[in-house]
């Protein structure tokens, strides 16, 4: 479906088909977020429910397992959507993506083995890995340029919004064997979305003028001698990133309740809302740092302070306290620093009509490499005996190598989007 209007080009004050564009992106990811948000809620009680176990240690591997294949759809989904994003649109391809993530995380609620709820993960996942790459796309063509590291923050933020709203929901709404599923099938309502967008949202002038005339071939320009090193480059900052988020962070609320034993009902809630609450502000600091002292720089002290932090929490910290909690704070915030920092950085790797195949290569291949982690982790759970602490430990270690690999990077501070 055609959007109703024409996206008009910038001017200095932002125009209403800029805000529009910028709303039908920043809920898009904030509903993603939300979809992302509602598994590590729901994941303890409803392993518990259709295996009929309570231990950790066969629910650590399920879990692992399980955010191995989300993330595989992600991977898939980006890929996809990113290159239908180039071919057909930015507004379209986003509609079909938000309309995938949204009806497969609700099919959920129909589970009845474990594997139903590795399917309909994976399912979903590809829609929310198609949603990133085209909103960062469309807002970043559409907006001035002097407006990118802010932008780039709000969409990073977004995601984190959403995450925190399914927090501060579990800690008023205690998620148990018998409602687990009922929250899962609230996870179809972003499908509304799709609504406004296909009448309200205006599509990239900037990627329609790219395409007159040429025969639009993103992926092999993506891969070709002029970008290959950019591409390449774009996949393992984004894979560092990834593993260190999937493979520790996004276990923080299932630690929680293990710290608890289960008694503290809130304590999942508590534990996702702070950390998505630190997001949140990280995700602007992020690339407000790249802005200032180039994007580089930025990664580099990113990594620093994601690194130093992890280690304090899994090393140091082993009970649910003020202690846990503000470490969950910190953690959540440099951590999900890089989250603003990359739709600032990747966007400007690649020309308007391969960027956002570009942008969904690099980010949803290093969702592949966070798969394997997130397997690793769970792998590590059981090699730890169930211990969320030590698995993290090791797998944030990753935030080491990201310090050294950055300076291989190209630095694009103050460069205007490649045409």
């Amino acid at each position: 479906m055609q959007s109703a209007t024409s996206f008009s080009p910038p001017s200095r004050q932002p125009s209403r088909d800029q805000w529009l564009v910028l709303t039908a992106a920043f809920l898009g990811w904030m509903f993603d977020g939300v979809e992302q948000g509602i598994f590590p809620l729901v994941a303890r009680p409803a392993l518990q429910d259709l295996l009929g176990v309570e231990a950790d240690r066969l629910i650590g591997t399920w879990m692992g397992w399980i955010t191995a294949w989300f993330l595989l759809g992600a991977a898939a989904g980006g890929f996809i959507f990113g290159w239908l994003g180039d071919r057909i649109g930015r507004v379209r391809s986003m509609m079909l993506s938000i309309l995938a993530y949204s009806l497969f995380t609700g099919c959920i609620y129909f589970a009845t083995a474990p594997w139903h709820l590795a399917l309909f993960r994976f399912l979903s996942a590809i829609g929310m890995g198609g949603e990133w790459s085209l909103g960062v796309a469309l807002v970043m063509e559409c907006w001035p340029e002097g407006k990118r590291p802010l932008l780039a923050g709000a969409i990073g933020a977004a995601a984190n919004l959403g995450f925190g709203l399914v927090g501060a929901l579990g800690t008023v709404f205690s998620v148990t064997r018998d409602s687990w599923r009922w929250v899962m099938l609230a996870g179809a309502a972003p499908a509304v979305l799709c609504l406004f967008i296909a009448f309200y949202v205006p599509e990239s002038e900037r990627w329609k003028s790219s395409i007159k005339g040429v025969v639009v071939t993103p992926l092999r320009e993506i891969f070709s001698a002029r970008l290959w090193k950019n591409t390449a480059i774009g996949i393992v900052v984004a894979s560092i990133v990834l593993i260190g988020t999937w493979g520790s962070v996004q276990w923080l609320p299932s630690w929680a309740d293990q710290l608890t034993g289960g008694k503290v009902a809130n304590a999942k809630g508590v534990t996702q809302m702070l950390s998505a609450v630190g997001a949140i502000i990280g995700c602007f600091i992020g690339p407000w740092i790249g802005g200032k002292m180039g994007r580089r720089t930025a990664y580099f002290i990113l990594c620093l302070v994601s690194l130093l932090s992890s280690a304090f929490l899994f090393r140091r910290v082993d009970a649910y306290g003020p202690l846990f909690l503000g470490m969950v704070v910190l953690v959540g915030g440099s951590t999900a620093a890089f989250f603003g920092w990359l739709p600032l950085y990747l966007p400007e790797l690649f020309p308007t009509r391969a960027r956002a195949t570009g942008q969904g290569i690099c980010y949803n291949t290093g969702r592949i490499f966070a798969a394997i982690g997130a397997v690793q982790m769970g792998l590590l759970m059981r090699h730890y005996e169930g211990s969320y602490a030590r698995a993290g430990a090791s797998i944030t270690l990753i935030y080491a190598i990201g310090m050294l690999i950055i300076w291989l990077a190209p630095e694009t501070k103050g460069k205007p989007l490649p045409e």
